[in-house]
């Protein structure tokens, strides 16, 4: 088995890379935070004191990291990933960050012999410990044959998409569906709650019909139990929105309804809420309605 670097130890980063461990899999792991790494360093990982270290270890080097300068900085910076690669290894991005960035790194890594893969995930913390995460690959048929089997040890849904990048639209349009969902559950439950119906039933009902949605079962369920601790932060949302936006304008595709929940989620965000999960667009909406 291939000896596995993993670079962020998050809320997704974490169970990804305790699950390799119980795959079986080899792992040395680096964070910024040396108490999560030293979580998987109980569970059997070894630690290294930097992401150049980890490369130097490995075999394939997986990064989970919050956003593109995150990335860029962790694989092209000073005692970065790009500094201890070496030819023949694979790099795969399970970061959510733009498209533009995924191919600066690969030309870079490309240079050193070596394969990438854009690869992020939905699925959220859930899917982190369960292992079922949704996995959306980007790069070279042959380089996605390879890391298979290690994202067979994180998630359920598994596809290749096409050349590098292509993982990343495919998130950037994944995370549109998700927060424009979102806000259509938000805005319903309000409505009812505003309304005087029992909000509960409402979604029971709603659950039955066209409207049913993994988002209205889960997210539903948030909303009443007023259970916003984060699955997914806001603020993560909203970078992976300003991500589809800035896609759409180089395309010159609108994206008007995405634009709207971007807007409502910077006014979360500004309230001082960042830290909340994606579902808590329905405080922002009852503070609107007054209920």
């Amino acid at each position: 088995m291939e000896r596995i670097g993993f670079i962020g130890l998050g809320i997704m980063g974490k169970p990804m890379a305790s699950n390799l461990l119980k795959a079986g899999y080899s792992v040395t792991v680096f964070d910024i935070n040396r108490e999560m790494a030293q979580a998987l360093v109980r569970q059997g990982a070894a630690l290294a004191e930097t992401a150049k270290a980890v490369a130097e270890k490995s075999d394939v080097v997986i990064t989970m990291l919050p956003d593109s300068p995150d990335v860029e900085k962790v694989v092209l910076g000073a005692a970065g990933v790009g500094e201890g690669v070496r030819s023949g290894m694979l790099f795969i991005d399970m970061s959510t960050i733009a498209p533009e960035t995924t191919q600066k790194i690969y030309q870079m890594l490309a240079e050193k012999k070596v394969s990438c893969l854009d690869a992020p995930v939905s699925g959220g913390e859930g899917g982190a410990i369960a292992g079922t995460l949704s996995i959306m690959v980007g790069g070279e048929k042959a380089a996605f044959e390879r890391a298979l089997p290690i994202f067979r040890a994180l998630g359920k849904k598994i596809v290749h998409l096409g050349a590098a990048g292509a993982g990343q639209v495919t998130k950037a349009c994944n995370q549109i569906i998700v927060g424009c969902t979102i806000q259509a559950v938000a805005e319903a439950l309000t409505l009812a709650k505003k309304a005087g119906v029992d909000v509960a039933k409402v979604r029971e009902a709603l659950l039955g019909g066209l409207a049913q949605s993994r988002i209205l079962e889960v997210h539903g369920q948030r909303i009443l139990d007023r259970n916003f601790q984060p699955g997914f932060k806001i603020k993560l949302h909203r970078k992976d929105m300003n991500i589809a936006l800035q896609a759409g304008r180089t395309l010159s595709v609108p994206l008007p309804a995405s634009a709207l929940v971007a807007t409502q989620m910077d006014a979360i965000i500004a309230q001082g809420d960042g830290e909340l999960d994606h579902s808590s667009l329905a405080l922002f909406l009852e503070k609107l309605a007054l209920v």
